[in-house]
């Protein structure tokens, strides 16, 4: 229970960098000493220190650590990259004990930072509150394992079930929806949608309502009919323009050249290959539905207005048949929280 409790401060810690250290994974360190934390630590972001680096370095008394446990909430790292192995600082200091949470998948880890350490005569426990480390970096995981990012499909819609009317841009989730919003998007690597979207509403797709990093933006339009001066366009993040005409690169301006064929699969090699660890689909419906239809997803967000009646307009996707995992209100709008679930 004591591990499990550390763990989970780790864990608290990790959490307060979401968005910020792709594309490496979020991870949180608490260093104990007779059953009193004196040195916590979590990742930043990508190219600083590590998580036990930040923790080591937070230890006042450097004389204790030979006689402390540390905890970290994914197995420490293995191989040289922007900062050195974390496995072997642990190894040179000579905790007394290493506690991880989750092993990690990742081809240069696996095992391997476990391995250092417990060559090196120390005391090694992993898979303490496993299914939570490896949900708090399930944008990661997903990456690793399936070669993919972690697919988030997000929409609004009317009562009646429209995401406009008349198909015209419509307000329809309220101000403090908009604040969940663009938190959303600050958590997440990429946000993306489709020509149509683009077109209709000319998108900046940035964060707005609250303090965080812009997603990497994803536009899907093969025959390039957005007009370079739209919003989407403009500095404040790098876009992806996945399209079947050309493959270049304009400053903050990536084209990206697919085939129409197998356009999912294709997407998603595309995206893995750009280290695009997560991505909410925003739209608009077509897109939005070729993920459901395709079976490609792990959340769905939908947001509802049940006040508003929209009567015609843009359908919103078809999506029925689930069951949300919660639904919280946001004052007279909701927000259905759906997790894909293999049958």
């Amino acid at each position: 229970m004591q591990d499990e409790f550390y763990i989970k401060r780790g864990i608290e810690l990790a959490q307060k960098a979401l968005g910020k250290t792709y594309p490496n994974p979020l991870v949180g360190s608490v260093i104990v000493h007779n059953g009193k934390i004196i040195g916590e630590g979590y990742h930043y972001k990508a190219g600083e220190n590590h998580a036990e680096i930040n923790a080591i370095e937070s230890v006042e008394d450097k004389s204790l650590i030979p006689e402390s446990t540390i905890y970290v909430t994914l197995e420490p790292c293995a191989h040289y990259g922007k900062t050195p192995p974390c496995a072997l600082k642990i190894k040179e200091l000579g905790f007394r004990k290493v506690v991880i949470g989750a092993m990690d998948s990742h081809d240069k880890v696996n095992g391997k930072g476990k391995k250092i350490i417990q060559d090196a005569g120390i005391e090694v426990v992993s898979g303490i509150l496993e299914e939570e480390c490896i949900k708090l970096n399930k944008r990661f995981f997903t990456y690793h394992e399936k070669k993919r990012p972690y697919i988030i499909l997000k929409w609004a819609q009317s009562a009646d079930g429209f995401l406009d009317k008349n198909f015209q841009p419509t307000a329809i989730s309220n101000s403090l929806v908009n604040q969940f919003v663009h938190q959303l998007r600050a958590d997440e690597h990429a946000i993306l949608v489709g020509t149509q979207t683009a077109l209709n509403d000319n998108p900046s797709l940035t964060v707005r309502n609250v303090k965080g990093v812009n997603p990497v933006r994803i536009l899907i339009d093969f025959d390039l009919k957005v007009p370079s001066n739209f919003s989407i366009f403009n500095q404040t993040a790098k876009t992806i323009v996945i399209n079947s005409v050309k493959e270049e690169t304009h400053e903050n301006i990536h084209f990206i050249k697919i085939k129409k064929e197998n356009f999912l699969q294709e997407l998603m090699d595309a995206l893995y290959r750009e280290q695009i660890q997560s991505v909410i689909i925003e739209g608009g419906r077509f897109t939005l539905q070729q993920f459901i239809d395709g079976d490609l997803w792990d959340e769905a967000i939908i947001i509802k207005n049940e006040n508003l009646r929209l009567e015609n307009g843009t359908e919103a996707p078809q999506f029925t048949g689930r069951k949300p995992l919660r639904t919280e209100d946001f004052r007279d709008n909701s927000i259905e929280f759906y997790q894909y679930q293999t049958t």
